[in-house]
């Protein structure tokens, strides 16, 4: 289902052409979109983006970073698709790359051609790395958790571990955005476009500086999480009587107090060992097993309950299949339902953000290959004989 927007979206009237494929990149083209610019995606024919083709841990990336665009087929390897990538670029406001270092000079597609052409237009690059020794390196996002310690604090010692999902692409797409959207406000008063670069090992370090900020303050070693020495009393995971878990966070003295009224031990309360949060973090050894024993009693449906009538932080143990059915996360429509490909549609979260009464919904699912080809061609002068001549010469993938 699509949206009937009320109003222009934020970035309406902005356009973006996005060169992009996996998440980093399309990340930040489906942020852009989702928030209203017109966001072509120009993918390389015949076959398109190659993440179309994906298995495994990465099926379905495609559909779920590339909604709300349109798709443009292109054989930038022609002259012809060059010309046309320039064509398009005239009346651009933003382009989007995130091919390895240097791909986009070779295809002709490069800043310095790109903004001869449009000299109003923003660049944006998402690459492994920012400006510097290690600019020209390939990176992934699991290349750079290790990099940058993401990997050390997320494993036990010993066991350096990447985070569940691909947080330092998805991060630094949402960087890229951020840039852009100055660069465009910068835009308002020079006139002019600029070059915008975004990077995983950077964005991974701005992660990192809470841990780097802690050992300058101590002056010790910051242990991985599953090992680190807390700051409260009681924030881990603990064991139902129906053998699922839940986390429980008593991170305050009120917190505290309404957990030991809740279970009647007024012998926690008055002991004056226990009296703050500090005093606990000491005398954990003594208070975890109380209150795993006392969370032990309960199936997790009724201490989850329990937990939220007496206002404490917690939360069962939830697996990815769990979110299509989260009240939250379906609360006033939030969950669009995205066509995968032809035999499969899933729920998916939508932006999150809220921004006055703007709908940021589903206005166009992930296209096909080159499935706006011919609408976008038309829009910058060509003919119905020349989009379908360039077709015939594998320049473009158009439908008829």
């Amino acid at each position: 289902m699509t949206v009937d927007q009320k109003r222009p979206l934020p970035l309406a009237g902005v356009r973006v052409i996005e060169f992009c494929q996996t998440i980093m990149g399309p990340t930040a083209g489906l942020i852009l979109a989702d928030l209203g610019a017109d966001v072509i995606k120009l993918e390389p024919a015949p076959d398109g983006d190659k993440t179309r083709r994906l298995n495994g841990f990465a099926a379905g990336f495609f559909g779920a970073f590339n909604r709300n665009k349109r798709s443009l087929a292109l054989n930038l390897k022609t002259d012809e698709g060059r010309a046309l990538a320039h064509r398009l670029v005239e009346s651009a406001d933003a382009v989007i790359e995130n091919y390895a270092p240097g791909t986009m000079e070779k295809l002709g597609c490069g800043y310095d051609e790109l903004s001869k052409i449009n000299p109003r237009l923003i660049y944006c690059s998402l690459k492994g790395f920012l400006s510097g020794p290690y600019e020209d390196r390939p990176a992934l996002d699991e290349v750079v958790q290790y990099m940058a310690g993401l990997a050390y604090m997320t494993g036990p010692p010993g066991r350096p571990l990447r985070a569940g999902s691909s947080v330092i692409d998805s991060m630094g797409g949402m960087f890229a955005v951020i840039g852009i959207q100055s660069a465009l406000r910068d835009r308002e008063s020079t006139g002019k476009g600029q070059f915008v670069k975004s990077a995983l090992f950077e964005s991974t370090g701005f992660l990192m500086m809470q841990h780097m900020v802690g050992e300058a303050v101590t002056g010790v070693e910051s242990p991985p999480m599953p090992d680190r020495r807390g700051a409260w009393a009681v924030y881990e995971t603990f064991e139902t009587a129906d053998n699922e878990r839940i986390f429980i966070g008593l991170t305050s003295d009120n917190h505290w107090r309404r957990f030991c009224e809740q279970f009647d031990r007024q012998d926690l309360l008055e002991d004056p060992t226990l009296k703050t949060n500090e005093d606990r973090v000491l005398a954990r050894d003594r208070t975890l097993p109380i209150v795993a024993d006392i969370v032990k009693r309960y199936t997790i449906a009724d201490m989850s309950r329990i937990a939220e009538d007496i206002e404490i932080p917690f939360s069962p143990v939830a697996k990815p299949k769990d979110l299509y059915d989260d009240p939250q996360l379906n609360a006033n429509g939030r969950m669009l339902t995205v066509n995968l490909n032809d035999d499969v549609t899933s729920k998916v979260p939508r932006l999150p953000v809220e921004i006055g009464d703007h709908d940021f919904g589903l206005r166009l699912q992930p296209p096909k290959v080159g499935e706006h080809s011919r609408e976008i061609l038309t829009d910058i002068g060509l003919s119905d004989d020349e989009i379908t001549e360039l077709a015939k010469q594998s320049v473009v993938v158009a439908s008829s």
